[in-house]
């Protein structure tokens, strides 16, 4: 997963220029122009890195050589210096805060991602996915999904363009499930996916015999879940559809559904509730 390097350096300029403003009034009166310094990024806790390819390329277009000193993916304990950067003060502590804003988040979607993937291969023998929503902050949709995939789980969804999700509105609107598939099923190219989100059992049930290809258990409960999957054995439709299962869904709650195999587990909270790594930019010394 990755972006045109100009489209990343867009993107991270828009950040950037949010939080500078007309100047950083600060820095132009304490670090003198041209003065040049080495600084280094440092994570305060153990973690999943994530963010180094990004907060890279926002360092060097403000002419700051950096150097990740570990790969994105890496997990590391806490005291780890994980980039360098050389360059003039002025620039290094300009970004400074942005950047660590980015990589901060990024690591902190990426090491809860890890530790759900590891629970879920524990249980499920590396068959269930866990993957992202879109609920995520505008304009961060990318770097959180890539924080996503980089901890080992599924993006899902990027955008509305990317598969039908045939959600509880539409159903409303339509008049139900079957409507709402057949409206989708007339006009959609044969390229893409059809999901629809289904509230109870037999709900799911009808909406497989009309050959959607995945079905989502939205906010359903355990013994919900647990009668939908055995309806569909006992129909032998298990095999022909893939059951994901949402909806208020976190670290305290997902083992009891890891334990009954769904294929996909999808959560809003590791994008719009997770907690931030504390990293921290440290000048090491005056050039």
């Amino acid at each position: 997963m990755s972006i045109p390097k100009a489209i990343l350096m867009r993107k991270l300029l828009e950040f950037l220029e949010e939080d500078v403003g007309f100047g950083d009034l600060t820095t132009e009166a304490v670090v003198p122009e041209g003065l040049k310094v080495e600084a280094c990024i440092v994570v305060k806790e153990n973690c999943v890195v994530a963010g180094l390819s990004e907060v890279g390329v926002l360092f060097e277009s403000v002419g700051v050589e950096f150097t990740g000193l570990v790969g994105d993916g890496e997990e590391v304990k806490a005291g780890s210096i994980i980039a360098n950067m050389i360059g003039e003060g002025r620039s290094i502590l300009t970004v400074e805060r942005t950047a660590l804003n980015l990589i901060g988040r990024m690591c902190g979607i990426a090491t809860a991602t890890r530790r759900l993937v590891r629970m879920a291969e524990q249980y499920g023998a590396g068959r269930i996915r866990i993957a992202a929503t879109r609920k995520t902050a505008p304009g961060l949709r990318y770097f959180d999904k890539r924080a996503v995939l980089i901890g080992g789980g599924d993006t899902h969804r990027f955008r509305l363009d990317d598969a039908v999700l045939i959600k509880d509105n539409h159903i409303t609107i339509a008049g139900g499930v079957a409507k709402a598939v057949e409206r989708v099923i007339k006009r959609l190219s044969f390229s893409k996916k059809v999901e629809v989100e289904v509230r109870r059992p037999e709900e799911a049930l009808e909406a497989v015999r009309l050959g959607v290809d995945i079905i989502m258990l939205d906010n359903m409960s355990l013994d919900d879940v647990k009668r939908t999957l055995s309806l569909l054995e006992e129909e032998g439709l298990r095999e022909n559809v893939i059951v994901e299962v949402s909806g208020g869904i976190t670290e305290e709650n997902i083992e009891d559904l890891i334990k009954l195999q769904p294929d996909v587990i999808s959560l809003g909270y590791l994008t719009h509730s997770v907690r931030a790594v504390d990293v921290s930019l440290d000048v090491v010394r005056v050039l």
